[in-house]
């Protein structure tokens, strides 16, 4: 049993992390402000970050691993200094915002980061790549190397608060009629999710292994049709799955040029085309990320057609009007009559 501490821990990835570990037998302690609920076994230690004696409970015990999350500089500064000295092993939680550019498909590790915020800068409310950035110095810094830093790219799965994810599934699981879908040039448009479960395994193995460095944990890239379709097999296979015909839906395709004029946005958000990236070449690389070190380390990935019935599953009935991302029904009806 190894003593695993997380550094936030109440989100959806902490989360998950938390109940993985626990499930391998280990021991799991989270230290947060206690605004939302701690995972079920877990040691809740509810103190605040910006609190001269927030690492009080925690300090001076040897913490086989101690993962990371936050994205506010001075967090993840005075938390290596309190505890990266007792600690096996340190991963930090980053992002694939932390690229200085978006726009080269396949870039790996060495690629060039973001500017870190400057030291003075507490990062709240700042350029969220600039901020991670930041954080990833002062880890690796004080930690002398021994580090394992990690980019995840777009994280889906089953209960993705932002809704980017679930969307299309979930939509396609809906009996309405038709389904509209952007009709992006052949080409620009990709999607690259890695399942919030796969990259919890893969940070408690690489961190519990004492990998060091930087690694792109990334899903298997794949084109935004491609991705569509999946969406909409995965729907069919849970339908028949349940005894129940698959919905048989006619597809329109909306010309993406027309979205500025339309109030539409891409990516996330209310009234948006999820996972459909701004148009130009600015992108080419987001969704299209070398996941070679990744699984060099050992990710293991379930297809994204996995992941969309295992978000059908657990969607049930959810409408996706109450997603946080995505065309409401009314929206949709919309644009379709235009």
């Amino acid at each position: 049993m190894k003593q695993i501490l997380l550094l936030g821990g109440t989100g959806w990835l902490g989360q998950t992390i938390s109940l993985q570990a626990l499930d391998r037998g280990h021991s799991v302690t989270a230290l947060a402000r206690g605004t939302k609920p701690f995972t079920p076994g877990v040691r809740a230690v509810i103190a605040d970050r910006e609190a001269p004696d927030a690492y009080e409970q925690v300090a001076g015990r040897a913490w086989d691993l101690v993962i990371e999350l936050t994205d506010r500089p001075p967090f993840a500064r005075e938390a290596v200094q309190h505890l990266g000295g007792s600690a096996g092993n340190w991963v930090f939680i980053s992002s694939c915002s932390v690229y200085d550019l978006q726009s080269e498909p396949g870039a790996d590790e060495t690629a060039r980061t973001a500017e870190p915020l400057p030291g003075a800068e507490d990062g709240e409310d700042a350029d969220f790549g600039r901020a991670k950035s930041a954080c990833e110095e002062v880890s690796v810094r004080y930690r002398n190397g021994g580090a394992l830093v990690v980019r995840p790219g777009l994280i889906g799965g089953p209960g993705d608060p932002s809704g980017r994810s679930t969307y299309w599934p979930l939509r396609f699981a809906e009996r309405r009629d038709p389904v509209l879908v952007p009709k992006a040039p052949d080409g620009e448009a990709h999607v690259q999710i890695i399942d919030v479960r796969d990259l919890a395994a893969f940070i408690l193995d690489a961190g519990l292994a004492g990998e060091h460095g930087y690694v792109n944990a990334v899903g298997e890239a794949h084109r935004l049709g491609q991705a569509l379709e999946m969406a909409r097999e995965a729907a069919a296979t849970v339908a028949a799955s349940n005894g129940r015909p698959a919905p048989e839906h006619q597809v329109v395709g909306y010309d993406v040029s027309r979205m500025a004029a339309d109030g539409v946005n891409p990516w996330a958000g209310p009234t948006s085309l999820p996972l459909l990236l701004p148009p130009g070449d600015g992108y080419a690389g987001f969704a299209r990320r070398s996941d070679a070190r990744a699984l060099q380390l050992g990710l293991r990935r379930r297809s994204l057609r996995q992941t969309f019935e295992d978000i059908v599953r657990s969607g049930g009935e959810t409408d996706v009007d109450s997603l946080s991302s995505g065309l409401t029904a009314a929206e949709e009806q919309r644009l379709l009559a235009r």
